[in-house]
């Protein structure tokens, strides 16, 4: 194609097209009249949009009320189990209270000094659930499912309530809450100075509950709890506590047959502190100086030493003894056997060492029977002096004042005897995954007493007694 072609052929063709299409003369005001068309419509969606992003502004900040029909978006949830449950305790049944109790907390949500965390409100008046109620504890005790919302986010609060027994709602008195637990277990304890305090357990319908006093170390070897919970059979337990400050703390335990739902101390207190510096505690060091054969730890490790095993085995200072069989070293620090022995029960072996710059650990804790626990050997694996303590295949060995040999026996390898220095102790190699028994014999070859070696503890939460690992009896 050139140029003389697409001027002679296309030119007029093209003339004539344009001429076919019908062109106003002044194209401008059609123009005008779209584009305000065109402007009108962005103007309503710009403002529909914003009625709609205020509405749900308005709604989330609680301004506006949420629409009946509009579903609530649950950002955290409360057990089912407890939720779901019908409601325990003689006051479930005092209808009045129960409305009373709903009128207030939906128009008033600070009830009893409560406050909703931030921008939540209360919800819906008809879903507040009375879950447990009662006087039994020796306080009127409530636990209040509390639905809460932001707009369209809700949540479900369980909150307990106190007061005197019988109790209008105006005199109940906030105690404590839980959101978005998975936990299917509330506990309630209030330790009081002036008199009896309590612990209220609610968990599942059908669980059983126990809660646990003060540990009793018995002559055979081994760690009890006395139950104080007075269960009444529909998955809630109910304690009375002496008055306060307690020796220790009440463990509660929620189970269905044989498969434990909880199991854990109670949060609250106050909880009896032993006092280093207190009279007790220095006439305790002053017998155990006394009683002591040989070296000791410095007086200031020593009585960590003691006052560590005292706090860790939940005992008083106060008729408790005890003895240290062996002093010496380890890591460059001070190290000691000692045990402790409440009266009429049984003794736990505590094996530490460190010191004010590096700090104390504990390498050993182990429960024994009462009888003979003097003349049985004791040995401990120790540790690599590194930020793991990496188990070794070493053990520190203890002998009775009165043996006059040692052996230890690997598995079923025939014993070897341990050599001794002139503190009576000595070590040993026993593979760390191998079971190991020391045995030691008196001067005529009589066997004093056996000792197997425990496995290195990997959690030393519980009491000594409470797992395999922290005592002899089976």
């Amino acid at each position: 194609m050139n140029e003389n072609f697409a001027e002679s052929t296309l030119s007029p063709a093209l003339r004539r097209a344009a001429d076919g299409v019908g062109v106003p003369e002044d194209p401008w005001p059609e123009f005008t009249r779209r584009e305000r068309r065109h402007q009108r419509t962005r103007l309503i969606r710009t403002v529909a949009i914003a009625a709609v992003m205020a509405a749900l502004v308005g709604i989330q900040t609680n301004v506006l009320p949420l629409p009946g029909w509009a579903p609530g978006i649950a950002v955290a949830a409360a057990p089912a189990s407890l939720l779901d449950a019908p409601p325990r305790g003689a006051l479930t049944g005092d209808e009045a209270w129960l409305n009373t109790l709903q009128v207030r907390l939906s128009t008033d949500s600070s009830l009893g000094g409560w406050h909703p965390d931030g921008m939540w409100k209360v919800g819906d008046r008809d879903r507040i659930r009375l879950l447990y109620g009662s006087d039994q504890p020796g306080q009127r005790v409530a636990l209040v499912a509390v639905p809460l919302r932001i707009g369209l986010l809700t949540k479900k609060a369980l909150v307990w309530f106190v007061g005197p027994p019988g109790a209008g709602v105006e005199q109940m008195r906030y105690a404590g809450h839980s959101e978005g637990d998975d936990n299917p277990v509330m506990t309630l304890m209030q330790a009081r100075s002036e008199l009896n305090g309590f612990a209220v357990v609610v968990g599942p319908a059908d669980s059983t509950v126990t809660i646990s006093g003060d540990p009793r170390y018995t002559q055979r070897g081994t760690v009890e709890y006395q139950n104080i919970a007075r269960p009444d059979g529909s998955g809630v337990g109910i304690a009375v506590l002496p008055t306060a400050p307690l020796r220790s703390q009440p463990v509660v335990r929620v189970s269905r047959g044989d498969h434990v739902l909880h199991q854990g101390g109670l949060p609250g207190g106050p909880y009896d502190v032993i006092d280093p510096t207190g009279p007790e505690m220095d006439a305790l060091l002053t017998a155990v100086k006394r009683g002591t054969r040989g070296a000791l730890p410095d007086d200031a490790n020593l009585r960590n030493f003691v006052e560590t095993a005292l706090s860790d085995s939940r005992l008083p200072a106060s008729g408790t003894t005890v003895r240290v069989p062996w002093s010496g070293s380890a890591d460059g620090q001070d190290a000691a056997l000692l045990t402790v022995q409440p009266a009429d029960g049984g003794v736990i072996a505590y094996a530490m060492h460190g010191d004010d710059r590096t700090g104390w650990w504990t390498d050993l804790r182990l429960l024994l029977p009462s009888e003979g626990a003097y003349q049985r050997p004791i040995g401990w694996r120790i540790r690599a002096d590194n930020p793991s303590r990496t188990p070794t295949d070493q053990v520190r060995v203890v002998a009775p004042p009165d043996a006059a040999r040692v052996t230890v026996a690997v598995g079923s390898a025939p014993p070897i005897t341990v050599t001794l220095d002139g503190s009576n102790a000595g070590t040993a190699s026993v593979p760390h995954n191998q079971p190991a028994t020391l045995t030691a014999y008196s001067r005529n070859g009589k066997v004093l007493g056996s000792t197997p070696v425990p496995p290195i503890e990997a959690d030393m939460s519980g009491l000594p007694g409470d797992s395999p690992a922290t005592r002899v009896t089976p």
